[in-house]
């Protein structure tokens, strides 16, 4: 088993810093953040953060024209490129998902995310399953082109949310080139089934792993207090990391782990303590 961090998590840090740390840190490879980089004079200028101002991310505008040259950074340090982690969909222009997996290619990266479609009640999940078939046609005819694999993240508010969800989207399609991403914080949100089950549903389109921690709390919303999703420390969360080791090694998996942490715990801290943690817990079970 190998470990990366998803980059979504450094965002003070440019990825010439990134990778310096990553490395410095154990972690065998990096998962790219990739997505549109923001123009507004007002964002630049905020602190640092996960979604709005992260140094931390590659334009995908321009990440084909980038990717010789981010090998090159990541060669230099010893590190693998385990996956570009996009913010596309099964809706989004093929072109543009296209434009990533020849980035993925020239980088000697094996899959890119392509996420599934966020769940509208107004449109139902019936059409909304037709539509993310329809465009993982598109997407897996790419990936046979280039080589590439496609996973989607299991992420609540998608109808993918779940293994049974994700499972019966994959497995339309060649495992080869279609996959999905199990993440242990997203289902504690939505979508939670038994770590074991959960991996054995998804059988071989089970191909890369996120881990992360969430719990539920009391808060106010809209002026009542209701018990919502939040993000947590790798150890004092809901999640039962002995037991998610556990399955994975019940069902094989020998892939990467990526480390995502959205606590406020500081950054350098989160890098060197989550992955000492993990890394105990799976040479126990």
């Amino acid at each position: 088993m190998k470990y990366s961090i998803f980059t979504v998590g450094m965002p003070e840090y440019t990825p010439e810093e990134a990778v310096k740390k990553i490395k410095a840190n154990g972690y065998d490879g990096v998962e790219w953040r990739v997505t549109a980089i923001p123009t507004d004079p007002a964002i630049l200028a905020e602190k640092p953060s996960y979604w709005r101002n992260n140094l931390c991310t590659y334009d995908i505008e321009t990440i084909d024209k980038k990717a010789a040259d981010i090998k090159a950074l990541c060669d230099a340090n010893g590190l693998e490129i385990n996956a570009l982690a996009t913010y596309l969909n099964a809706s989004s222009d093929p072109k543009v998902i296209e434009r990533c997996m020849k980035a993925a290619v020239t980088m000697n990266c094996p899959k890119i995310r392509v996420n599934c479609l966020q769940y509208d009640a107004k449109v139902g999940y019936n059409e909304l399953f037709k539509q993310a078939v329809a465009g993982y046609e598109v997407i897996e005819k790419l990936g046979k082109e280039y080589g590439i694999k496609a996973n989607m993240e299991m992420h609540h508010g998608t109808i993918a949310c779940s293994a049974s969800a994700a499972y019966r989207i994959a497995s339309n399609f060649d495992s080869r080139y279609i996959g999905v991403i199990y993440d242990t914080g997203n289902v504690i949100y939505e979508g939670f089934e038994q770590y074991q089950m959960a991996f054995e549903i998804l059988g071989e389109y089970l191909d890369h792993v996120h881990v992360k921690n969430a719990h539920w709390v009391k808060k106010e919303v809209e002026g009542v207090q209701k018990y919502v999703g939040d993000w947590a420390t790798f150890t004092d969360g809901y999640a039962d990391f002995p037991a998610i080791f556990k399955a994975l090694k019940k069902v094989g998996y020998d892939n990467y782990v990526t480390f995502e942490d959205f606590s406020s715990e500081p950054t350098d801290e989160k890098l060197k303590t989550n992955i000492a943690y993990i890394k105990k817990i799976a040479a126990e079970v």
